[in-house]
């Protein structure tokens, strides 16, 4: 049988598509497997390179093919998506990520530790409660809204609303019907759980950030919090698979997007592509700075300053942001300390 070089392996739950050409691109195998067949089949094949789509549970199988002794590859599914031929199946894209790892200019995506993926489930087990209680929260307010009872926005006046259902007695009928605040009070509960939970995820983020000493650098940057710096660290580890802190910023969704032709170059509005969550703390931080640079002026550095002059607010803040991710990037891939530029 003719040596497989390259294998296209396209993932699933319980049913695996497998695509092998030898070297000269020529189909070997084809092949579908049971979730139970897969480690078999790879323990007995000898050493290739096996692509994957940069998918959900791509990093446990590419760190298990990889401890077989194989090459993995990650390719990201966009990466893919163009080499597939007229209609989808699960062989023909087994058949384009093998082409598409072929190619020589494609950039894998590194497979992540059991330890990167651990940390990252905490920031993300704490995004989802916080997007739960924020839920919770706007329903409780809607409902009362029907009943014409606001309160001002934020965590203070929600509190103003809880405390009013706290008073109210059985039956009383003043700010609602009783079916109705008894339901609140359900949801009020939940809600009462939920911080608690939040709390310690959050306290288990801080002490990994002051343990780790890339961390502890990043948060000396302005708009640079521990959960910010452990988000940049969990998600690419010490950065290198980037070539340059532009490509960090592009890959973090912070740089414009670009529709040229023609010899015409137009420039379009920011990507957005890449890791949302980063781009969103980085933007969170770069509001603070912002807003601290234009109510205090003296403490602003010369570059924030000059760009809320020409610019509005909003895209000062994604200028800050984009600034940031690139410090940050340089920051982390130089193993030095940030040195904080002289005010305005």
């Amino acid at each position: 049988m003719t040596q497989i070089s390259t294998i296209g392996l396209d993932i699933a739950k319980n049913v695996f598509q497998v695509h092998g050409e030898d070297g000269e691109g020529r189909i070997i195998l084809q092949k579908k497997l049971r979730r139970g067949q897969l480690l078999g089949f790879f323990t007995k094949l000898a050493p290739c390179l096996v692509a994957l789509e940069a998918c959900g549970t791509s990093h446990y199988w590419g760190r298990t093919l990889r401890s077989l002794g194989h090459e993995v590859r990650l390719i990201p599914a966009g990466y893919v998506k163009p080499f597939v031929k007229r209609n989808k199946t699960d062989a023909r894209d087994a058949a384009a990520i093998c082409v598409a790892a072929r190619r020589p200019d494609m950039r894998p995506v590194p497979i992540k530790s059991q330890e990167q993926q651990a940390a990252r489930a905490l920031e993300r087990s704490r995004e989802l409660l916080i997007k739960q209680r924020t839920q919770l929260m706007n329903c409780v307010r809607a409902m009362l809204a029907e009943f014409g009872i606001v309160a001002a926005q934020g965590l203070n006046g929600f509190a103003e609303l809880r405390e009013r259902l706290a008073k109210e007695e059985a039956g009383s009928n003043t700010l609602a019907p009783t079916a109705l605040i008894e339901a609140l009070r359900r949801l009020v509960a939940q809600i009462d759980s939920l911080s608690p939970a939040i709390a310690a995820l959050e306290d288990e983020i801080v002490m990994a950030a002051k343990e780790n000493a890339d961390m502890r650098r990043l948060m000396k940057i302005p708009g640079v919090g521990f959960l910010t710096a452990h988000a940049i660290v969990t998600a690419i580890g010490e950065g290198r698979q980037f070539g340059s802190a532009r490509d960090f910023a592009a890959w973090a969704g912070l740089t414009p997007r670009e529709a040229s032709t023609a010899g015409k170059r137009r420039i379009k509005g920011l990507s957005r592509q890449g890791e949302s969550r980063l781009r969103k703390l980085f933007a969170l931080g770069a509001v603070t700075l912002m807003r601290n640079a234009r109510s205090r002026d003296d403490r602003a550095t010369k570059w924030r300053r000059d760009i809320l002059a020409r610019r509005p607010m909003k895209v000062a803040v994604m200028a800050q942001a984009a600034k940031t991710a690139r410090i940050a990037w340089a920051v982390l891939v130089s193993g030095k300390e940030y040195v904080r530029p002289a005010a305005a």
